[in-house]
């Protein structure tokens, strides 16, 4: 529990949503009864389950102040306790601490991310300040540092093992980071601040979820030329779902990209791309750059509050880089190749344009259609000939099976079985295929909907842990494909199938997790993506590919030839999305790497984007007006280069599983698992890779898969010492 205290559990509220009339009709008729079932030991199988069915959203106010009272009395017991400071009565105490409010928030952050109404958000709104300040008040009380500061002195004394020393460890140096050696004043200054700021988050999200809502009606099919048939069944179910004449076209990612990929029509490309990318940013009731201003000011004046430079000191000091700089060193390894990439990419797709008397320069809202063509062109590769061999319910059998042949882990589906969120979620019991254990449950959410917020993310509703007991993993797998019209199969690209094992990555780690105490759970932010990015490479291995790539109207797996293509086209493409994505991190890092707070982010953005030399072709995978990573919560801020740090140990970690002739090679899988998944933070990452790899990670691994030069850079410099 200490470190979800230390981690200030106040941003798991960043997002909004209520519970669907649906769950809403099997509800206790009072909220107090309503409330015991959140924050109270869940009932039923697996170890119990959240209880969906039988809350609603006025349930929890009393939920969460119910469990915020008991923790309050669980740490005024530590503090208080006569005996001398010891690893058992503070620390070990403090860990087992707070379960009460880690099943109100696993619920909670359901409803505020993938359900959403007006209520919902006003009770966030109004809640995220109060727990900022419960969780400050509670991580600043001298009596606490007194005790934690007491064991952590006489660490080396006290016959701790290296697991239980390492907890102490990260328990001082958590509170010290937080600001508990601060005198009063600068305490109480510290809490107002971190309550404003909870508060803007929650309106920053609010900005732009409203934003996210909006849609684009289209009245005549002819305007959709060039998608296909599904996917323009897809849009007409939006349109009913809304009571609108025509076909609707939401403001989310997975609308947007088969729209800009494939429609013919050019207004049409450019309306969709112009509405996602000025999310945020339209001058209106919904525009977030004065709150991203706000944000900025205050968490600079945290950080000097704290004794750090800037705040991407204050946030990389638990990090693998540590540094700043190191990570900034990193990306500019990488973007004058995938700058150079983006030229060759956009020469190519002017010559196809010239060639078929287009009249036009490249456009971002044309570089997607064209490089489809120049694919086309260059490998006879078209993604709608891809997309019929990838259903979605193929693809999810394909990565359990993926998990299974890797790390023993079954999955069988038991939807209705156990409560649900909404109709749409599919629920499997995971059982360890060599024991025959139970290790938990996969919930599954995969389609978009009004008041999910977009994107696609991971979630653990209960997380493993040893203390007090092995516990059953509830994981979830959120995503925001398009869901199919009635009697249809969803079918989703190759990029889609990529995500949908990305996430599935972040489960996997939950899943595989085994620690024993709940504060070596957590990893550092720039570790956190590695796994989900090493289980993408499965997706297109031959043995997936034959299983699983059938197509959805005939059985046929995947021809062979087309498979040919798809690995000949392997690194097509990526200057693209390399400069998309490291454009959002480098401004990131740069918007937070600096004494002076930016007071006009559009201004800020478009400066630093032309210092950068940045293509005028594309822009930012997500511009800062709508960069929900940087300011729903201070999750991702100067972080998002963690992708790309990620990444580099990830092409190294498939560079040992190619190198040894066998890419299901159960002794390399067995080692990964071992020294990097079920470790979670019980030594430095950085140590725990040179023990799977015996090495640090070596950059070129990540350069040769982009198609980049390859430098004499050898291993990554941030990962060394």
């Amino acid at each position: 529990m200490m470190k979800t205290v230390l981690l200030m559990a106040a941003s798991a509220l960043a997002m909004g949503a209520a519970a669907p009339a649906w769950a809403q009709a099997a509800t206790p008729v009072s909220t107090e009864a309503q409330a015991r079932l959140i924050h109270q030991p869940w009932t039923g199988p697996y170890e119990g389950v959240p209880p969906w069915d039988r809350v609603s959203t006025e349930s929890f106010p009393l939920a969460i102040q119910t469990a915020m009272d008991k923790l309050k009395a669980e740490f005024e017991a530590v503090a208080t306790n006569p005996a001398a400071p010891d690893f058992q009565n503070t620390n070990l105490a403090l860990e087992m601490a707070g379960d009460d409010m880690d099943r109100v928030f696993a619920m909670w952050g359901v409803y505020t991310s993938n359900l959403a109404d007006k209520r919902v958000r006003a009770l966030q709104a109004e809640w995220a300040p109060k727990i900022s300040k419960f969780y400050n008040e509670l991580t600043l009380d001298p009596r606490i540092l007194k005790r934690i500061k007491s064991v952590y002195d006489r660490r080396d004394s006290l016959g701790l093992n290296a697991q239980q020393k390492r907890l102490v460890e990260r328990d001082y140096d958590a509170l010290v980071r937080g600001g508990a050696l601060l005198d009063d004043a600068a305490k109480a200054q510290l809490i107002a601040v971190n309550g404003q700021l909870a508060g803007l988050y929650s309106t920053f999200n609010e900005k732009l979820q409203a934003d996210e809502e909006k849609y684009i009606t289209v009245t005549d099919q002819a305007e959709l030329a060039g998608l296909s048939d599904s996917f323009i069944a897809s849009l007409k179910a939006a349109a009913d779902e809304r009571k609108v004449a025509g076909w609707v076209l939401v403001n989310t990612r997975s609308v947007m990209q088969p729209v800009l990929e494939n429609a013919t029509n050019r207004a049409l490309r450019e309306k969709v791309w112009r509405s996602y990318v000025m999310r945020g940013d339209n001058g209106d009731a919904n525009d977030t750059n004065a709150t991203i201003a706000e944000i900025l000011k205050l968490r600079q004046q945290r950080a000097q509050l704290l004794g750090f430079k800037t705040h991407a000191h204050l946030r990389m000091d638990d990090t693998m880089a540590k540094d700043p700089e190191r990570a900034m060193d990193l990306m500019m390894k990488v973007w004058p190749a995938a700058v150079a990439r983006v030229k060759q990419e956009v020469a190519d797709m002017q010559a196809v344009a010239d060639a078929e008397g287009a009249g036009l320069k490249i456009e971002p809202w044309d570089y997607r259609f064209y490089a489809e063509k120049v694919r086309k062109a260059k490998y006879d590769l078209d993604q709608n000939e891809i997309k019929p061999y990838f259903q979605l319910n193929k693809m999810i059998a394909g990565m359990f099976d993926a998990a299974g042949k890797l790390y023993d882990l079954e999955f069988k589906e038991n939807t209705g079985e156990v409560p649900v969120f909404h109709p749409d979620v599919t629920t499997y019991v995971v059982t360890n295929k060599r024991t025959g254990e139970n290790v938990g449950l996969f919930y599954m959410d995969a389609y978009a909907r009004t008041g999910k917020r977009s994107g696609a993310w991971a979630t653990t509703y209960r997380a493993q842990q040893r203390l007090g007991g092995d516990r059953n993993v509830l994981s979830a797998n959120n995503n925001n494909f398009v869901k199919p019209a009635p009697g249809e199969v969803a079918l989703i690209s190759l990029d889609d199938a990529s995500t949908l094992f990305h996430e599935f990555g972040h489960a996997l780690h939950a899943l595989l997790t085994d620690v024993e105490y709940p504060g070596l759970r957590g990893t550092p932010r720039d570790f956190v993506e590695y796994p989900s990015q090493v289980n993408e490479n499965w997706l297109l291995t031959p043995y997936i590919l034959k299983t699983y790539a059938t197509h959805y109207k005939t059985g046929e797996p995947i021809p062979e030839a087309l498979v040919q293509k798809i690995n000949a086209s392997e690194t097509f493409n990526q200057g693209f999305s390399t400069v998309e994505y490291l454009s959002s991190a480098i401004v990131d890092m740069k918007l937070h790497y600096r004494t002076d707070p930016v007071a006009d982010p559009r201004a800020f953005e478009k400066a630093t984007l032309a210092e950068l030399g940045m293509p005028s072709e594309l822009v930012m995978r997500h511009r800062l007006p709508q960069f929900g990573h940087l300011f729903s919560s201070d999750s991702y801020s100067a972080g998002y280069y963690s992708y790309l740090w990620s990444e580099t140990m990830d092409a190294d970690t498939w560079a040992a599983f190619e190198e040894s002739g066998d890419v299901w090679n159960r002794e390399i899988a067995d080692r990964f698992r071992k020294t990097l998944l079920s470790t979670g933070n019980e030594t430095e990452r950085v140590e725990a890779y040179r023990a799977f790899r015996g090495r640090d990670p070596d950059v070129n691994a990540l350069l040769k898969r982009r198609g980049f030069p390859v430098t004499g850079a050898g291993a990554a410099a941030a990962d060394r010492d």
